[in-house]
């Protein structure tokens, strides 16, 4: 509406870039995951923490051996978020050869830790110099700054909040 109204392309609209495969996950009891249903993956916590909630996903009662369907497993969607193409594709075959809950579930374990457990590092690195993060966040507010000051400039004097010695484009 900015652009239309002041003649000009000021602000770009932005587009989610969601994977489908990805785009709703199952929580620990199968349902939309949602910290208000409590349901979530603590995944910075401990390992043991992490590892106890997998283990606990809600699965049907199939034994080993009997095929497994991936549509409606609270596991298979988890694993697809944090595996490749191939392992995806890999699990899914185990699931229609009958693999066993919790040879699954530990597999789901693995690829969750073997994506976080970097992160959580350096989270915990973080968390341990506040300085460290208040410095970041400056040096980002800087850079922010250094790209937002020249757009608020030209947004200002597209709405006439310009100087009045300025002579450029002054209609009588």
């Amino acid at each position: 509406r900015f652009n239309h109204i002041y003649g000009g392309d000021y602000f770009v609209l932005p587009e989610a870039v969601i994977e489908e495969s990805v785009a709703t996950l199952p929580g620990l009891d199968g349902r939309k995951m949602s910290k208000s249903y409590d349901n979530t993956i603590a995944l910075f916590a401990d390992p043991a923490v992490l590892k106890k909630q997998i283990m606990g996903l809600i699965t049907d009662s199939k034994a080993p051996g009997e095929p497994k369907e991936v549509d409606g497993s609270a596991l298979f969607p988890l694993y697809q978020a944090f595996a490749t193409p191939e392992q995806a594709a890999a699990m899914r075959a185990a699931f229609a050869d009958g693999i066993a809950w919790g040879e699954a579930k530990q597999m789901l374990f693995d690829a969750v830790e073997a994506e976080v457990a970097p992160m959580r590092m350096r989270y915990h690195e973080l968390m341990a110099d506040p300085g460290r993060i208040e410095d970041i966040l400056q040096a980002g507010a800087a850079k922010a700054r250094a790209i937002a000051a020249p757009l608020l400039q030209e947004l200002r004097f597209a709405v006439g909040l310009r100087d009045l010695r300025s002579k450029s484009e002054i209609k009588a």
